[in-house]
């Protein structure tokens, strides 16, 4: 069953967090001359009418405010960015007096995301069925396959994922690593989120599922749940800050 994703209520929201281990304060690094977190929120708020950051920290939530953004404050005690969209989803719409038909989840540390990107994720929502969205893109480096920092994604015929792991897969018997790309299509995982409001307050109040534990993404919390994820293929680039050097890289 199908309706117009354009007359669903979106809205983004960008967790913030100041006390990352590997680049604290990333959220407020300096890119050209403006914010880390103000890139992000300008690039999503061409795709969303609706944007807001969520953070723990008053720095950043003054910052924001200094360049005329929408901020809440939430919890300091977030194990993620999913479960920090949960707590500001309420705060939002309790503030605000009206509800939201889908949430997406934009990572606060990719100042250059496509705009497009979002719109791809939403347009996932014209399909009554999709409980939750994300974005792959085809892997074209040995080296990406093989960096567990970048998780894969094995997907279905009817593009929904079946699996996520920091380790390449599928494996690929009786052929060197350094030989699969010839072999098979592998997809990289872009972290990029929608989730209908209903689906991301319950996923969040799940407790943590031994895949999850064992592989370090939340997502196979969702999966061992029995929740569908769907999946667009982009072709964008994406390009993540989780340190200091991958800044000097941006600049």
């Amino acid at each position: 069953m199908f309706y117009g994703a354009g007359s669903m209520r979106f809205i983004g929201i960008i967790p913030a967090r100041y006390a990352s281990t590997r680049f604290p304060g990333k959220p407020l690094a300096d890119i050209h001359g403006k914010p880390m977190i103000r890139h992000v929120y300008e690039q999503a708020s061409r795709a969303l009418e609706t944007v807001y950051v969520a953070t723990d920290d008053k720095r950043i939530y003054d910052a924001v405010i200094a360049f005329g953004g929408e901020v809440v404050m939430t919890s300091a005690f977030h194990k993620s960015g999913t479960d920090r969209c949960a707590e500001a989803i309420r705060i939002i719409e309790r503030e605000k007096g009206n509800t939201f038909d889908v949430v997406l989840n934009v990572q606060g540390d990719e100042p250059f995301i496509e705009p497009q990107q979002l719109e791809l994720i939403k347009s996932c929502f014209s399909n009554q069925e999709t409980q939750i969205a994300t974005l792959v893109r085809e892997i074209q480096s040995t080296e990406e396959l093989l960096d567990p920092n970048r998780p894969k994604v094995v997907v279905s015929k009817k593009q929904e994922a079946v699996y996520f792991s920091r380790t390449a897969i599928p494996y690929i018997r009786g052929k060197d690593p350094v030989d699969w790309l010839s072999s098979h299509v592998f997809y990289m995982h872009i972290g990029l989120y929608g989730f209908r409001r209903d689906t991301l307050l319950q996923v969040t109040s799940l407790p943590q599922s031994p895949l999850e534990l064992a592989e370090s993404l939340e997502q196979l919390r969702w999966i061992e749940n029995g929740y569908t994820i769907a999946v667009k293929t982009t072709t964008y680039e994406s390009f993540g800050v989780d340190t200091p050097e991958d800044l000097k890289k941006l600049l």
